[in-house]
């Protein structure tokens, strides 16, 4: 188990340090079973927010533009993000989030992902519940 998560916790360091940012919104997108407040998102990505009422989050990276999100939304760069998730995997077991290439595939997991929210620079469309703009 902790072989597991320490090795996606290396993957999501890797994935972002090789991460370019992208201009313009970044918009967090969820399932539209979560209801998620804006204010609730960073909490989210630390891991420190598990449940929107009775559904389990379960959030993703997007490798595409995670180096904005960090900057702008959770207020840290690659490296203090991956140190964050380091710390949890040892302390609590916990696992990073998983890591989506891009928004395409961030959609389609938020789409297809009861409890699942992601970001993307692109607009979702249908079949998504947008929590916030940043």
């Amino acid at each position: 188990m902790r072989a597991h998560t320490f090795a996606r916790v290396v993957g999501l360091m890797l994935a972002a340090w090789g991460s370019t940012a992208a201009a313009g919104d970044i918009i967090v997108i969820c399932h539209t079973s979560v209801s998620l407040q804006a204010g609730e998102v960073r909490d989210v990505y630390f891991g420190d927010k598990s449940f929107a009422g009775a559904v389990k989050l379960a959030p993703a990276d997007n490798s595409a533009i995670q180096a904005e999100f960090l900057e702008k939304v959770m207020k840290l760069d690659a490296k203090k993000y991956a140190g964050v998730w380091i710390k949890k995997a040892f302390r609590d077991g916990s696992a990073p989030p998983p890591v989506k290439t891009g928004d395409a595939e961030a959609i389609a997991y938020v789409k297809q992902t009861a409890g699942a929210c992601s970001y993307v620079a692109s607009p979702p469309g249908d079949g998504v519940v947008i929590v916030a703009k940043f």
